[in-house]
């Protein structure tokens, strides 16, 4: 084989969903693994089911994934006259011919065979042959065009997830490459592409698995190079049913809008249905280092959301502060918050991130440094009291006297705790719902250190308005 080349050809009648990605990642790495070449190539064929919005929503998945591309993305609709041509090419040599059968006809000889208990298939009733008499061609009527599949022998190949495939040409009809209007069909044009654009690996779902022989034997047809394949196994739900929307067959940029990072996503595609000892967290630089087909299990892989949110928790307490910030800063624009120049948002978030698991989340946990607080009314009704507002006086009156940093703050918090002659909370609870609107917060003194000491004071006069 030459060079490695690999591609990623998605149809672009709806969104990149989990599947997709992987078989995007598997490719991408696997070429970069070799010192390869990836390409992206839009199989646009389908007319009727293909939209512009599905093209951008691709991209955008790629784009944000961040799996470059080499080459493309190409279209397959702008490679009509080559298809054309090379479809010429194949009736000339006779490994194509027309076939003028109705669909009405094709319709009865499925439903007779079916009823004789037979494997509905295209009988060859206009397949040339040398001592075979072909019927007249009806007059009006466009003729479609079949590749003639050989009759004899087994197509065979070594997949490198499944193993070896055989399957008896005996067992393939031959395929419709063009229909009736010209224009050529998904299996042919695929054929074309990876050969002129020297594909030697496809790396796809099982999915494909049946249209493999078929365009192996158009391949040798064409007199070309035949890749190796490998499919990839389905993936299966948290329940072990078919993915679906409501446990991760969603698309790519969902992830990204529900508070997942890239680099989350990536390494849990990366484990799914695939591994590298018993490693669980890993770079996508030494991912490409690692990966080969080898280790991809033929098994369907499983989704686990769970393990998903403790890798995006993982990186969220890992990754640097400032792009974390990066992440977090148009989630916060989001909540209607424009001004997040004070405090500074990666001190913020160094004090609240190991709390989250989600940058959603994240972002909703620290809005009250950048807004007033709505009121937790349970935790008020429970804090907010005549004995509380004594305690928290005794606070204010000796906090405004110290330098306001979290280390100050700490010892004024326990001075007024030892002398009021009460437990820690009686003093930090209402503190927090006044600060911050709920009861539960990190440290209060490292809180009230970055909210500063203007905006402390006056949350908490709006609460006590005696103090």
């Amino acid at each position: 084989m030459s060079a490695v080349k690999t591609r990623f050809a998605p149809s672009p009648t709806g969104y990149l969903h989990i599947g997709g990605a992987r078989t995007a990642l598997f490719s991408w790495a696997y070429a970069k693994r070799h010192a390869g070449q990836f390409i992206l190539r839009i199989e646009d064929t389908d007319v009727a089911r293909s939209t512009p919005e599905a093209v951008q929503a691709i991209l955008d998945g790629m784009a944000w994934l961040q799996l470059d591309h080499d080459e493309g993305p190409y279209y397959q609709m702008q490679r009509m006259d080559r298809y054309k041509q090379v479809l010429n090419n194949l009736l000339a040599a006779g490994h194509a011919y027309y076939c003028y059968s109705s669909k009405e006809e094709l319709d009865a000889l499925r439903e007779s065979q079916m009823l004789q208990g037979l494997k509905p298939r295209y009988d060859g009733r206009w397949r040339p042959a040398a001592d075979k008499q072909l019927p007249v061609p009806p007059s009006g009527v466009q003729p479609v065009v079949r590749f003639k599949n050989p009759t004899e022998g087994v197509v065979v190949w070594d997949d490198l997830v499944k193993g070896r495939i055989e399957i008896a040409n005996a067992e393939l009809d031959d395929l419709i490459i063009a229909r009736a209007d010209g224009t050529p069909t998904y299996n042919f044009c695929v054929v074309v592409d990876d050969w002129e654009m020297g594909i030697t690996q496809v790396i796809r779902g099982d999915d494909h698995v049946n249209n493999t022989p078929r365009q192996i034997n158009l391949l040798k047809a064409l007199g070309a190079q035949v890749p190796q394949y490998a499919h990839l196994s389905m993936i299966l739900g948290d329940d072990g049913q078919k993915l679906s929307k409501r446990h991760g067959a969603v698309s790519v940029m969902q992830y990204h809008e529900d508070g997942y990072l890239r680099e989350a996503v990536l390494n849990y595609l990366a484990r799914l249905g695939w591994s590298h000892g018993d490693d669980e967290v890993f770079s996508m630089s030494q991912f490409c280092e690692w990966f080969d087909l080898d280790h991809i299990t033929p098994s369907a892989a499983q989704f686990n959301t769970e393990k998903l949110n403790w890798l995006n928790a993982h990186y969220i307490k890992t990754l640097p502060l400032a792009q974390i910030a990066q992440e977090v800063a148009p989630r916060l624009h989001q909540l209607g918050i424009q001004d997040i120049t004070f405090p500074a948002l990666t001190a913020v978030l160094a004090l609240y991130r190991e709390r989250c698991n989600n940058l959603n989340q994240l972002a909703q946990e620290i809005a009250f440094f950048y807004q007033t607080p709505t009121v937790n009314s349970v935790d008020a009704e429970k804090h907010i009291t005549p004995e509380t507002a004594v305690v928290i006086e005794a606070f204010v009156t000796k906090a405004q006297a110290c330098d306001w940093s979290a280390n100050a703050l700490h010892e004024v918090l326990n001075t007024v705790v030892a002398a009021q002659q009460i437990k820690f909370p009686k003093l930090a609870m209402p503190l927090r719902v006044a600060l911050i609107g709920v009861a539960q917060s990190p440290s209060i003194d490292q809180v009230m250190a970055l909210l500063g000491k203007e905006v402390c004071l006056q949350r908490i006069r709006s609460l006590f308005p005696k103090i």
